[in-house]
């Protein structure tokens, strides 16, 4: 472990569990993406390692969620159900009830505070838990695939050793668990660039939302529209993310990588390839800070164990020569049959509909620019 500078955190026994057949989200997704770097060789060696997950005590899950909620948890992922998990989200189509659901969301959370742990105390300069990323998750109600808030879990484990903490989400869905658990203080800051609540679950995640009380200006949404393509998706974030980096200097940042970012993804409306996530990360990179990285969202799981590979070579700057052009299919094929590496070709928005776009997401990010930038001397 003392060599380790990258840590992919996995291991068998996460690979027992799945959510219900019918259910879009796949927990096979991590296990694809460890496939995809082992043929490629740029899994495990050298100075990059793969790290088990640790599974969260109930102490631990505490941190954030209440103890009542905790208990229904338990008692559903049992087989005992009544009418009353439905208020608290469990049952629904989105977060079903299944056998070893808790065992699986405290091991997949455990994972991202397993990170934490190895930036913490193992000088490990990135971990990446493909297997986190439920930023849907509140205190006490389920949402959108999502039992247990690792992401929260994560940041807080952090703060809790006194470090200085950044969470940017690049998921299409707007992270409202997380900015629900930090949105009256500063101890993260958070930032989520996503598809608008205008065409999207969860319905919101406004510009104007930027937190209450000393949280004030700590909370940032970037909602874009529907069709948003690479180049757009760059535009925006490079007028708002370095900027709040470079004025915050966490002094780790929590990295959400959701690759339903990905214009075949079926759940959302962008039009982007994984192109945008990888170009971006060294952008995040510069800061010098360690990642801890999780996975989010992604439903076509082929294409989105794809984008999590190529982002792992990024972030561990290892990534292949032949993916420095642009990739031959993927992502723009709408299949996972590739002959030019992980990268996939662009795809580029013209006519009306770009310059709509352009103009409803310059104005967003006007808005910040205005209202919070000012607030951290920008």
């Amino acid at each position: 472990m003392a060599s380790t500078r990258f840590a992919f955190i996995h291991s068998s026994e996460i690979e027992k569990y799945h959510y219900p057949e019918s259910c879009p989200f796949k927990t096979e997704r991590a296990g694809l993406t460890k496939e995809i770097l082992v043929k490629d060789g740029c899994y495990a060696g050298g100075n990059r390692a793969e790290v088990a997950p640790q599974r969260l005590s109930d102490e631990q899950i505490a941190w954030f969620h209440t103890p009542d909620y905790i208990e229904r948890l338990k008692r559903v992922s049992a087989g005992d159900i009544d009418a009353s998990d439905l208020f608290a989200g469990l049952g629904t189509p989105d977060t079903p009830v299944f056998g070893g659901l808790y065992s699986y969301a405290a091991l997949a959370a455990g994972g991202t505070v397993t990170g934490a742990r190895l930036i913490l105390d193992k000088g490990v300069h990135m971990a990446f838990n493909p297997s986190g990323g439920y930023h849907h998750a509140f205190a006490d109600k389920a949402g959108g695939f999502c039992y247990v808030n690792d992401v929260v879990l994560g940041c807080m484990a952090l703060v809790k050793a006194g470090k200085k903490v950044l969470c940017l989400d690049l998921d299409v869905h707007h992270g409202n668990g997380t900015q629900a658990a930090f949105y009256g203080d500063r101890c993260v800051f958070t930032v989520s660039l996503h598809e608008s609540g205008k065409t999207l679950f969860p319905w919101g995640g406004w510009e104007d939302e930027i937190g209450e009380g000393d949280g004030r200006g700590f909370n940032v949404n970037v909602p874009l529209p529907a069709g948003t393509d690479d180049a757009l998706y760059c535009r925006v974030f490079n007028e708002i993310v370095p900027p709040l980096l470079s004025a915050y200097r966490p002094d780790v940042i929590v990295l959400e990588l959701g690759m339903d970012v990905l214009s075949t993804d079926p759940l959302a409306h962008f039009r982007m390839t994984n192109n945008a996530v990888a170009d971006l990360l060294p952008l995040v990179m510069r800061q010098g800070a360690p990642i801890l990285g999780v996975g989010g969202g992604g439903y076509n799981p082929q294409n989105a164990a794809r984008g999590w590979a190529l982002a792992w070579t990024v972030l561990c700057g290892i990534e292949p020569e032949s993916d420095m052009s642009i990739g031959m299919g993927g992502d723009f094929l709408g299949n996972a049959e590739w002959n030019a590496g992980l990268r996939d070709m662009k795809i580029y928005v013209t006519g009306e509909d770009k310059e709509k776009n352009e103009k409803e997401a310059m104005a967003v990010v006007e808005y910040i620019k205005k209202t919070v930038f000012p607030i951290h001397r920008i």
